[in-house]
Parts: C-alpha cells; structure tokens; sequence
C-alpha cells in the first residue's frame, strides 16, 4: 500500500511541475509576406508584336516608323511601372493594353477576322511567384482580353474561362465590353478574303492538308502581343493576347490561352512569352519546354531559349519565336521566322527595338 501511495504522489508531482512550465512554441517555417521582401533595383520587360514573315523590303517607311512608336509606348509605360516600385502583373498589363488598343497588332483592336467573318480573341496571364494564372479564349465582346484574364487569375477559383462564359464574367466583374463591329479593320478584312481565295485555289489542286502549308494560308497563322518582366522584388510574369489566326474554323484555339505552351512564367526559372504558328507551339509545349531545361538541364535562358526554337520547333516544322526574361533579368528574344516585332527595356532604361533579323539591316535594331 505504502508503495501504491508513494506511486501516486510521484505521478501528481510531475504532473504539477509540467503545468507550471512556460510551453516553449513550436518552430514553424516562415513564410515571407510581401513586406519582408528585400526590394532591389533590379528590373527589365520585354515585349512582341507577333512573328512572321515580316521583310525590310515589303515594309514601307511610314509603317515601320508606326511600328515602332507603339512598340515604344508600350514597352515605356511598363517600364516607368517596374522603375516605380510596380509588380511585373501591373507592368505586363498596362504594356499590353497599349498593343491591344492598336489596330496595327493581332490582338485588341487590331484581331484578325475568323472564317465567319468575326474576331475570336484569347488570352492569358501568369504570376512566377504563385504560378498562379488565368486565360480566356473565343470572346468577342471584352475590348482588353489580357484584363479579363487577370481576373480569371485574381478573381475565379479556373484557370480557363471560354466565350459566352467568359464574357458573362468579363461583365459581372466590370470590365469594358463593346460591341463586335470595335474590332473591325478593313486591312484585317481583306486579309481574310485573300486567304480565303488562297485557300481555294489551293484546295482544288491538293488536299487540305497539303494546303496549310502554302506560304500565304501559313502566314495568316501568326501574329500576337505578349510581354515578360521581372520586378523589384523579385517576381516574374508573363502575358500574351492574340486575334488568333487570320480565318480559323470551328472556334479554334490556339496556344497564347494554354498555360506552358504559348504562356508561362516561373520565379525558379522564367517568364516566356511566345508568337507563331500556335498548333506547333502547344505539340511542343515550348514556354514550358524553355523553363524545364534551364530547371532540370541547368542551362541559361539564352540557351534554352536557342535549343528550343531553333531546335525543337523548327524540327517539327513550327515558325514563329519568343520574349523571356529570366529571375536575374536576363533576356531572350529568339525566332526562326523573317522577322519578329518586340522590344526590350532594362533597369538603366536602355532601349532595344528589333523587327527583322539582327543581320538583316542592323541599324533599326538598337535605337
């Protein structure tokens, strides 16, 4: 009995020391919030304007020169964003709403015309730091499409909203909706009937198939408006907006709305935006192709970018290029096709703006 007593007591007076100490709290990783961040003086953007058989000796003065002032409005307003403390999702944006308000550009205004005789529109957006994102496809309602994207992302549990759907949230959540005969432009228009001509006259001395390769059908697949950049703190994004290709059937969608092929960004790795042929794009998986090489191969954006392109697409009979920048602002604009509009602007503002290839008439090249 005495043992049993003496038992008790021990087992109460442990109990009683245990709940008389301070619990120490437990270790739990820390997460940083945005305010923790570290910012740095450190940024870049890069932009496209669709890729494509674009030639010097095709391009009159007063075209060119119209190119490049909204290359350059739109490439400095994303810029004077990132100098101020903006984020890369803000900065792209604003970039590609300028594009998208020029009819000169296959996005926006400027969409290419279906086989119906209409403007089907897609879009998307993705934050590297989240690998969040948000894509919409087929609208025809929604003025900037890279804007209803963002609220996919910010806004809806999906990644992907499509036509009516998507125009319907487009309107619950506010957004600027105008009427289909917006999009309308005549050299638009009649860059429909010539390939529908084309088309035809192709179509009735070889099957279809072989008919999408005929230089002029092909050609009418490029065109689009994307833009990569890297904030002070750190952070990647990418965003692309395209009319699609000049003719499409059946409400095709192409590559710019499908997260890893015609868009994709990535903090480990980078920010890729891409313009071309889209079928090829999305086969291949390109913008997510580039990042996985330089995370698993360990290869720097320029060469994955280079193996990518000028490897991978073009072995599968793919053309078109694409804008990345990298998590320490580095930059690729690679294309395997005549010619590529874009521009870069990095954290001195030095401004670089491309349309035909460097060794073709280089002096454009760096103005």
């Amino acid at each position: 009995m005495k043992k049993l007593l003496l038992f008790f007591s021990f087992t109460l007076l442990l109990a009683c020391n245990y709940a008389t100490e301070e619990k120490k709290p437990i270790d739990k990783p820390q997460q940083k919030t945005t305010s923790d961040k570290v910012e740095t003086d450190n940024f870049g953007i890069v932009i496209h304007g669709g890729a494509g058989t674009i030639l010097k000796e095709n391009m009159t003065d007063s075209l060119e020169t119209a190119y490049k002032v909204v290359l350059e409005e739109a490439i400095r307003a994303g810029h004077e964003i990132l100098a101020n403390g903006g984020t890369s999702i803000e900065a792209i944006q604003r970039t590609i709403n300028i594009m998208e308000d020029s009819p000169l550009f296959n996005a926006g205004k400027g969409a290419v015309f279906t086989n119906q005789e209409t403007n089907e529109m897609d879009a998307a957006i993705m934050d590297g730091e989240t690998l969040n994102a948000g894509a919409v496809a087929g609208v025809t309602t929604v003025k900037n499409p890279i804007n209803l994207a963002f609220q996919v992302m910010e806004n809806s549990p999906h990644v992907l909203l499509s036509g009516k759907g998507a125009e319907q949230f487009a309107k619950e959540r506010g957004l600027e909706l105008v009427e289909p005969s917006y999009f309308y432009t005549e050299n638009r228009f009649q860059s429909l009937q010539k390939v529908k001509e084309a088309e035809k006259m192709k179509a009735d001395s070889a099957d279809a198939r072989t008919a999408f390769y005929d230089p002029f059908i092909k050609e009418s697949k490029f065109g689009t408006v994307g833009c990569v950049a890297l904030d002070k703190n750190g952070n990647i994004a990418a965003g692309t907006s395209t009319g699609g290709m000049t003719n499409k059937k059946w409400n095709r969608i192409g590559d710019v709305p499908i997260i890893g092929a015609g868009t994709y960004a990535n903090n480990a790795t980078c920010a890729v935006s891409g313009t071309g042929w889209g079928e090829f794009f999305m086969r291949g998986v390109v913008a997510y192709d580039i990042s996985a090489m330089m995370e698993y191969k360990k290869m720097s954006l320029e060469e994955a970018a280079k193996k990518v392109i000028q490897g991978k697409l073009t072995e599968l009979r793919g053309e078109g290029g694409i804008i990345a920048i990298d998590n320490k602002g580095n930059i690729a604009m690679e294309f395997n096709s005549a010619g590529m509009y874009r521009a870069a602007m990095n954290k001195k503002g030095e401004l670089t703006i491309g349309i035909y290839k460097e060794n073709e008439n280089s002096p454009e090249e760096n103005e």
